[in-house]
C-alpha cells in the first residue's frame, strides 16, 4: 500500500502525523508522492478560516492529479465540521481526534491489525527512522485537548478536555524513539503546561521534565509550545541548569501587548506580566530564542490597541513571531463580539508585526555572529539547526542527522568548529 501524508498546522498535528506514519509503515506501508499515493492521508487544522480553504484546496487538487486516490481525512476541520469534507472529491472517510490514535482501523485502510497490507512494497514491520516525512527531529505528543476559554480558540471543540499521556508510557516512547536514531525531540501537547493534572496520580509538566532529564538516552530536547503562565521560574531554571539536556528555546504566545484586547481574548496574564517573564528568560539564558504568536485585527482593536504591539515588541527579546490574521471560528465567543475590524485593515496591520518581527529574528542573528553553538544537521546535511533555533547553511560533507558545533560566519551561515574548553563552558552556562 503506497500512501501519503498531507499534514497542515500545529506541531501536535505534526506529532499526530508521525505517529499515524510509524503505523503505516509497522503494517507494511511504502510512502510514495500524492499523485501516487493509493491512500492520501489529509490532516487538517481549523484555527484559521485560512486553514480550513487550504485543507479543501488540497484535497481537490490531490483528487485532480491522482483520480484513483482514496483520501482520509482528519484532524481539527475534520472534526469541526465534517460535512463539509464528506463531499469533496475522493474522501473515503471522515474521521476525528477522538478516533485518530484508531485512524487506520477507523477509515477502514486497515481492516485487521494483524495482517499487513496486501502486496505493498517494502518489508512488514520497518520502524520509523530519522527522515521519515522529512523530519531529523522527532516531535512527540505527551497531552492533548485543553479547558481554558481563550475566545477566539476552537481547539477546546475539536481537541476536547486535557487528557496526559501517563509518565511510563511518555518514558517508553523516549527510549523507541532514541532507538530508532533520533538524536532530538521536540515535546508537544495542546495545552502542554497543562501535563499531569488530569492523572489519576496528578503530576506536572515540571515532574515529566525531570524524569525525562533523569532517562538515560543521548537525546536533546525542545520543549514546545508553552503557555506564559505555565512557564514557571522552576522550568526555567531546569532548561538552564540541564547543561544542553534541554535546548535554550521557548515559545510563549502573547498574542496582543494591549491589556484592554488580552481581557477580550480572556487570556489569563497582562503585558507586564508577559513582559517580566520573557525578561527574566533572557536575564538568565542570555542565548535563549523566545518566541511568539499574535493575532492581528481581533475584534474591538482600535488604533490604541494595536500601537500597544509597536510600542513593546521592538523592545523585546523575542526573536521571531508568528503572526496570526483574526479570522472567526463559528461557536466561539469572539465570534460574537462587535466591532469587528476590517479586512484591508487586518492584512495590514498583519504585515507590521511580520515586518516587526522579520526585524527582531534579523537582530536575534546578527547578535550571534562569531558565536560557536551545538547544532544538529537536517535535510542533506548541509542545514544545521541550533539549540537555540538558528538555521544555519554549512558546507557539503556532513550527513543528515549528526551532532555538530557550528561558528556563524553571518546571519545565514557558519562552518563547523571544535570549540574550545572556554568555549564549551561557556555553551554549558548559556544554555
Amino acid at each position: 500500500m503506497k500512501y501519503s501524508i498531507v499534514t497542515f498546522g500545529c506541531r501536535v498535528n505534526q506529532a499526530d502525523a508521525l505517529s499515524i506514519e510509524e503505523s503505516l509503515r509497522l503494517h507494511g506501508g511504502v510512502p510514495a508522492a500524492t499523485d501516487a499515493a493509493e491512500i492520501v492521508i489529509v490532516n487538517t487544522c481549523s484555527v484559521t478560516a485560512s486553514a480550513d480553504q487550504g485543507a479543501r484546496q488540497t484535497i481537490r487538487r490531490v483528487a485532480r492529479d491522482n483520480p484513483a486516490a482514496r483520501i482520509v481525512v482528519t484532524g481539527c476541520y475534520a472534526t469541526r465540521n465534517p460535512r463539509e469534507l464528506e463531499g469533496l472529491p475522493n474522501v473515503l472517510r471522515v474521521v476525528a481526534n477522538d478516533d485518530k490514535d484508531r485512524l487506520l482501523q477507523v477509515s477502514g485502510i486497515l481492516p485487521n491489525t494483524a495482517e499487513r497490507f496486501g502486496n505493498g512494497e517494502g518489508a512488514c514491520g520497518a520502524s520509523i527512522e530519522p527522515g521519515i516525512a522529512g523530519r531529523t527531529a522527532f516531535t512527540l505528543r505527551v497531552q492533548t485537548g485543553c479547558e481554558e476559554q481563550c475566545s477566539y480558540c476552537i481547539i477546546p471543540t475539536t481537541r476536547g478536555r486535557g487528557r496526559s499521556v501517563p509518565l511510563p508510557q511518555v518514558l517508553r516512547d523516549v527510549e523507541r524513539v532514541a532507538r530508532a536514531g533520533f538524536k532530538e525531540i521536540a515535546l508537544t501537547g495542546v495545552h502542554l503546561g497543562s501535563y499531569g493534572r488530569d492523572l489519576p496520580s496528578p503530576s506536572s509538566l515540571l515532574d515529566l521534565l525531570r524524569a525525562i532529564e533523569r532517562s538515560a538516552v543521548d537525546v536533546t530536547f525542545r520543549i514546545s509550545s508553552l503557555e506564559p503562565m505555565d512557564c514557571t521560574p522552576d522550568i526555567v531554571q531546569l532548561v538552564a541548569e540541564s547543561e544542553g539536556r534541554f535546548a535554550p528555546h521557548f515559545h510563549l504566545p502573547l498574542q496582543h501587548a494591549s491589556d484592554r484586547i488580552l481581557s477580550l481574548m480572556r487570556r489569563p496574564y497582562s503585558l507586564s506580566y508577559y513582559r517580566d517573564l520573557a525578561d527574566s528568560i533572557a536575564d538568565r539564558l542570555p542565548h535563549a530564542s523566545i518566541g511568539s504568536d499574535l493575532i492581528a485585527g481581533f475584534p474591538g482593536e482600535t488604533d490604541d490597541d494595536f500601537e500597544a504591539n509597536l510600542a513593546y515588541l521592538p523592545t523585546s527579546p523575542l526573536s521571531h513571531l508568528h503572526v496570526f490574521p483574526y479570522s472567526d471560528r463559528p461557536g466561539t465567543a469572539a465570534s460574537a463580539l462587535n466591532a469587528k475590524v476590517p479586512g484591508k485593515l487586518i492584512r495590514e496591520r498583519s504585515m507590521r508585526l511580520r515586518d516587526i518581527g522579520s526585524a527582531l529574528n534579523a537582530r536575534f542573528r546578527r547578535a550571534h555572529v562569531g558565536s560557536v553553538r551545538p547544532g544538529l544537521t537536517l535535510d542533506d546535511g548541509t542545514l544545521v539547526v541550533t539549540d537555540n533555533f538558528l538555521k544555519v547553511r554549512i558546507p557539503a560533507g556532513f550527513e543528515r542527522n549528526r551532532r555538530v558545533f557550528v561558528r556563524l560566519l553571518d546571519d545565514s551561515t557558519a562552518v563547523v568548529e571544535e570549540p574550545s574548553r572556554d568555549q564549551l563552558s561557556s555553551i554549558s552556562c548559556a544554555s
